[in-house]
């Protein structure tokens, strides 16, 4: 199979619940590490990293996780260098590398083109839009994105594919915490509140993960990416998300990687199981 060819085979799958032929390392599934967090709220780090700790406990396969709180100050993270395959995860990355060209190339606006291409990626999770805009970007641009973005552990996908971009928690954490920043040299205000916007628009079937159990007064931004691939069967399942509202201003990013046998729905719960707890803990703070 040609290197264009196993790419639209790869774009042509992710987001639908398919297998994915192509074999890659897959994160240990070795004990569970401790959750560290730490906080300047008194109790809260304590608090959360028991919650979080449970909630991972409770579950089979592997997890990752980042919290980070603005107003509090908090910290939490769970193997935060390991790296899972991105699925559609990674489309908010696609979105910000053009964002990022486009500053760079004299401050442009995005083409009506780009714009329409833009949001099916992000509001509807589309697979061909993503594959347009990063054959347009290329490696290199993508990169120069990830450079900028301090993104150093993200490896973009071979022969363009996207989904299975090493992505870790860290990382995740460094993009949401850039466009959720009151100021930030990589991307302008106003291209950060265009990203944050999309990801507030995901249409409803696709709007679960790290939103569960978030008040109804906060604000919601998410993406999620859900991935199977052939060589071991395995569900890759994504969600990272940004909060604000009641006196807290955050993000959440969890991956995980399923064990041999589990849905793509085992994902899912493991996820909300982890975000219910800290949406619960930061606001009783």
């Amino acid at each position: 199979m040609t290197h264009q060819r196993r790419a639209r085979a790869l774009a042509a799958t992710l987001g639908a619940g398919l297998l994915i032929p192509l074999a890659a390392a897959s994160p240990a599934d070795a004990a569970t590490p401790t959750v560290s967090c730490t906080s300047a709220k008194a109790g809260l780090a304590t608090k959360l990293r028991q919650d979080i700790q449970a909630a991972v406990n409770a579950r089979s396969g592997t997890v990752a996780v980042g919290v980070y709180d603005r107003s509090t100050k908090t910290i939490c993270t769970l193997r935060p260098t390991v790296r899972y395959d991105s699925a559609s995860v990674v489309k908010v990355t696609v979105l910000s590398a053009l964002l990022h060209d486009a500053q760079l190339s004299g401050n442009r606006a995005l083409t009506d083109r780009e714009m329409s291409l833009a949001r099916k990626m992000i509001t509807q999770s589309d697979n061909d839009a993503t594959t347009v805009l990063w054959n347009q970007l290329g490696v290199t641009k993508i990169q120069r994105f990830l450079d900028a973005a301090g993104m150093t552990h993200t490896v973009p996908g071979p022969y363009g594919t996207w989904g299975i971009t090493k992505i870790t928690v860290t990382d995740e954490q460094r993009l949401l915490k850039m466009l959720t920043a009151s100021s930030s040299t990589v991307l302008s205000p106003a291209r950060r509140a265009y990203v944050l916007k999309l990801m507030r628009e995901v249409v409803s079937t696709q709007f679960w993960g790290t939103p569960y159990g978030a008040p109804s007064t906060v604000t919601k931004a998410v993406k999620n990416g859900w991935l199977q691939r052939t060589y071991d069967h395995r569900w890759r399942v994504h969600s990272i998300g940004a909060f604000k509202g009641n006196g807290h201003d955050y993000f959440i990013s969890v991956l995980t990687l399923n064990n041999t046998g589990s849905t793509m729905q085992y994902g899912v719960n493991t996820i909300q199981s982890i975000a219910r707890v800290v949406h619960r803990d930061l606001h009783a703070s």
